[in-house]
């Protein structure tokens, strides 16, 4: 008893300066990964004036459509009925662009054969073809959200924000040779660099605002950021003091490991001057058991993103490319991915018609929250933002990548031009990120994976 009682003393004595030298000691540089939200506010931040920022999204939905349900007839313009597969969309006409006539060819097969799954996937924000390989050796190409977010990412907390409604897979063969990567990763920050998507929708909130009820957050958030700059003065302190013992190999080495940590001050010195928002609601539990409970939430926590400007980027899969789901929900037991392979079987179209249905059901109600959302400046939050919605695959039964059903909501702050079917002839998708990126404030971007141009129509 006696050792005991010794024990728990020289553990009581341990100061708190010991403490954080301790932690600070074994710190290495992937352990900060927890300050990147802390990184990033500029003084120049819209939230702060009257002028909303714009806001760019890009959601995207596995195996295609059933193209005659999709499209809309006639030949383009205002006046134009909506299709079957687009009718809950009626309220927010007003607020959408139907295009037609784009196309992603880097996901055509080529030489590589089978795997237009994965291709469709992992060519559909970059426009550059994918290595085919199930293994660690990955090689896409930089995504069209990252590339903006290299150039005003700098303006919010986040620089964007990856969400999916289904498993997150980097590694395995998933499609014919072809890794799990292409098929479960919109977002990628380099060729070998997919970003993997966050499920759990608590884990998203608790990203963005913190654990706990709204005042719990505040003084989380004040003693966290006590506690890093504890930790990096005692890391930069300890540092010093080693180098004076090492050769001109390691001071290489220590000399780039400071140059993070100094980073990783510099964020915090930024995040301080721009409070983490507070919204007035508790974090949600996780991960509904209804699918279509989740596709909400999580678009409810996209919503709150942009309406706090923690980030104006994102991306989110409502479910991996080639994902074979059933829909009980819909008295569907089959899965999806296997209904697309119809072989024109009515009854298997006609469930494949009921799925695209129920996806745009989900893309209705969110945009419809968005249209009803006062933005800063006192128009619509969609106004002030470009959502796309889409597939890289076509027509799911035969595998084609041209006449993609695509699908561009919101004015973009007023520079686009909606409530409108748009025919164009065959044109890159990529053409239309250009534009896209034009209207998010991204300078100097004149190609995209095989961009040609712009699409100056929408």
């Amino acid at each position: 008893m006696q050792n005991r009682n010794l024990a728990a003393e020289r553990l009581a004595s341990l100061s708190r300066r010991n403490f954080l030298r301790g932690l600070g000691a074994c710190l290495a540089l992937p352990a900060f990964e927890s300050l990147r939200p802390l990184g990033l506010a500029a003084a120049s931040s819209s939230a702060a004036t009257s002028t909303a920022p714009v806001r760019m999204a890009f959601l995207y939905v596995p195996n295609g459509t059933i193209p005659s349900a999709w499209w809309p007839e006639g030949d383009g313009g205002k006046d134009f009925a909506l299709p079957r597969t687009l009718q809950p969309l009626e309220k927010v006409r007003n607020q959408m662009q139907i295009i037609s006539g784009l196309e992603d060819l880097s996901a055509n097969p080529g030489v590589d054969g089978a795997g237009d799954h994965a291709r469709a996937g992992g060519t559909f924000l970059t426009g550059v073809r994918i290595k085919k390989t199930a293994g660690s050796d990955i090689y896409a190409g930089a995504s069209i959200d990252q590339v903006a977010a290299q150039q005003i990412g700098h303006l919010t907390r986040f620089s964007s924000l990856e969400l999916t409604c289904d498993s997150v897979r980097k590694s395995g063969d998933c499609d014919s040779g072809y890794s799990c990567a292409y098929g479960y990763n919109l977002a990628w920050r380099s060729p070998t660099q997919p970003l993997a998507p966050e499920p759990n929708p608590r884990f998203v909130f608790e990203r963005l605002f913190g654990v706990g009820a709204p005042a719990e957050r505040v003084a989380n958030m004040k003693r966290r950021q006590q506690e890093q700059h504890s930790l990096l003065d005692f890391v930069l302190e300890d540092a010093n003091a080693v180098q004076r013992k090492l050769n001109g190999r390691d001071r290489q080495k220590l000399d780039q490991y400071l140059s993070s940590v100094r980073e990783i001050e510099q964020r915090i010195e930024k995040s301080e001057r721009m409070p983490v928002a507070n919204p007035a609601v508790d974090s949600p539990s996780g991960i509904p058991p209804m699918f279509e409970d989740h596709i909400q939430l999580m678009f409810d926590m996209m919503i709150l993103a942009f309406q706090t400007d923690s980030t104006r980027i994102a991306t989110m899969l409502l479910a991996g490319e080639g994902s074979n789901r059933a829909f009980p929900e819909l008295g569907i037991s089959e899965g999806h991915h296997n209904l697309t392979h119809h072989r024109n079987t009515e009854d298997m179209i006609n469930k494949v018609k009921e799925i695209d249905l129920f996806y745009v059901r989900q893309l209705a109600k969110f945009l419809e929250k968005m249209d009803e959302t006062k933005d800063v400046d006192g128009k619509s939050m969609l106004q002030n933002s470009m959502i796309m919605y889409g597939s890289g695959n076509a027509d799911g039964n035969r595998h084609t990548h041209s006449n993609l059903p695509i699908l561009l909501a919101g004015s973009g702050g007023g520079g686009l031009k909606p409530g409108r079917f748009v025919k164009v002839k065959p044109t890159p998708l990529t053409n239309l990120f250009l534009t896209m990126t034009d209207h998010l404030g991204v300078k100097g971007l004149e190609k995209h994976g095989d961009s040609t141009g712009r699409i100056e129509v929408v």
